[in-house]
């Protein structure tokens, strides 16, 4: 809980991402959930995530370099004010027709994604300047933490919602706790990146970025197998399918499965203390990840939501866990100057995966049915892990303490140039 006594900017980031989070949450129930009762398809509910991959890619690209050319207050208002024109315009469509174009809610899913990820790419890339080095992990576990409890209360309200009043006021609701992140991001001070000299061109400075990624070898293995895990390990989409076709739950299943994932990586942060005195994230990333993997399949099993439930509360745990040292090794690994572009590559690794995901899991389901469908990405997720391994065995070699200390060196020096300049 330091960082938040010690700073007022975490503090106002936390407050408003945390009211944020709630909206996002619930909509990510109502989508898929609105999907299926218009289309009673499996695979149009995995084919969302296809829809929302382009405006991913594309705006988390240029968001993050944008955010290491200026200010990132305005990126993350910006995103803010997309969230919400977005938000509104599903909420209106599904108000004023009664059987609302699948398309339609599709394409406004794919722009909902693209302003998401803005958000994630100027949060990330702000969020260390603002902890500054001593409070990085404890700062960053803390904001995981409270993202994943939003995830336990928001699909349960969403649930819950659904049930009641059906998704298009929980697009509303989204849209109005937008408003406290974007209050957030006008009140803090500013946010201006680490960087002299001129600016490249977007475009050069997106190639640069990537290349940074590709190059460091342990960085890029981070996002690898975070890509594996939720490409194989994550059955996001067909939680609506299951609910509703296997356990007959209804909505309140619906927010029942997403909310024990999240409840799982609330549980892991708030417990989280023994992470910070863990030299080997890396090796401990893969322990995880590989963890995941069994808990995901399990849940493939089995035939009782509450046995499922438990299940996917194990796997959050290890997402958890894996999320808060993926999240260090980024960070540490990165200049302030690229902060903002490799940002951009971890938003799309997080939020794209999942994407990947519904649609692995949707055609799966399609083929095999849905139980099957959790159980081979499961199976498939420690495959995955075991050729990571292969690939990237400078993932297991990362060790904390000596880049937090090269971090601390880099930043005295920015500081002492600074002063030197002003002087």
């Amino acid at each position: 809980m330091t960082p938040l006594r010690v700073s007022r900017d975490f503090r106002l980031l936390t407050i408003g991402g945390t009211i944020s989070s709630l909206g996002t949450q619930a909509v990510l129930v109502a989508l898929p959930f609105q999907v299926y009762l218009l289309s009673h398809s499996a695979v149009l509910v995995g084919l969302i995530g296809l829809f929302e991959l382009g405006p991913m890619i594309v705006v988390s690209l240029v968001g993050g370099a944008i955010a290491d050319r200026h200010d990132r207050r305005p990126v993350l208002a910006a995103a803010q004010v997309g969230v919400m024109i977005v938000t509104g315009a599903l909420f209106t469509l599904s108000l004023v027709t009664r059987q609302p174009p699948i398309l339609g809610i599709l394409l406004l899913g794919g722009l909902l994604a693209g302003c998401t990820a803005l958000d994630s790419v100027a949060r990330g890339a702000m969020t260390p300047g603002i902890l500054g080095v001593d409070h990085l992990r404890s700062g960053m576990a803390l904001g995981y933490g409270l993202f994943q409890a939003t995830g336990i209360i928001g699909p349960g309200l969403g649930g819950i919602g659904l049930g009641l009043f059906g998704p298009r006021w929980l697009y509303l609701a989204d849209a109005i706790s937008c408003g406290a992140m974007l209050a957030a991001a006008l009140a803090i001070a500013p946010q201006p990146p680490h960087t002299t000299g001129e600016h490249p061109p977007v475009r050069d400075a997106i190639a640069e970025g990537l290349r940074f990624v590709v190059a460091n070898r342990a960085l890029a293995g981070s996002f690898v197998i975070d890509i594996n895990a939720m490409l194989f390990g994550m059955p996001r989409a067909l939680f609506a399918v299951l609910s509703l076709s296997v356990y007959h739950a209804g909505g309140g299943g619906t927010g029942l499965l997403y909310s024990a994932i999240a409840l799982g990586g609330t549980v892991a942060v708030l417990g989280s203390g023994w992470v910070q005195h863990v030299n080997r994230l890396g090796r401990l990333t893969i322990l995880m990840v590989v963890f995941w993997g069994l808990s995901i399949g399990g849940a493939g099993l089995v035939r009782s939501i509450w046995g499922a439930a438990v299940l996917f509360m194990l796997a959050g745990w290890a997402d958890g866990v894996s999320a808060i040292c993926r999240s260090v090794i980024s960070q540490t690994l990165t200049p302030d100057r690229l902060r903002g572009r490799m940002s951009s590559v971890f938003s799309l690794v997080v939020t794209s995966g999942p994407r990947l995901g519904d649609i692995e899991s949707g055609l799966m389901a399609g083929a095999v049915g849905a139980l099957n469908s959790v159980l081979v990405g499961g199976l498939g997720c420690l495959v995955g892990v075991g050729l990571t391994m292969l690939a990237y065995p400078e993932l297991n070699g990362y060790e904390a303490d000596v880049e937090v200390a090269r971090m601390r060196r880099e930043e005295e020096a920015f500081k002492a140039a600074r002063a030197t300049s002003a002087s």
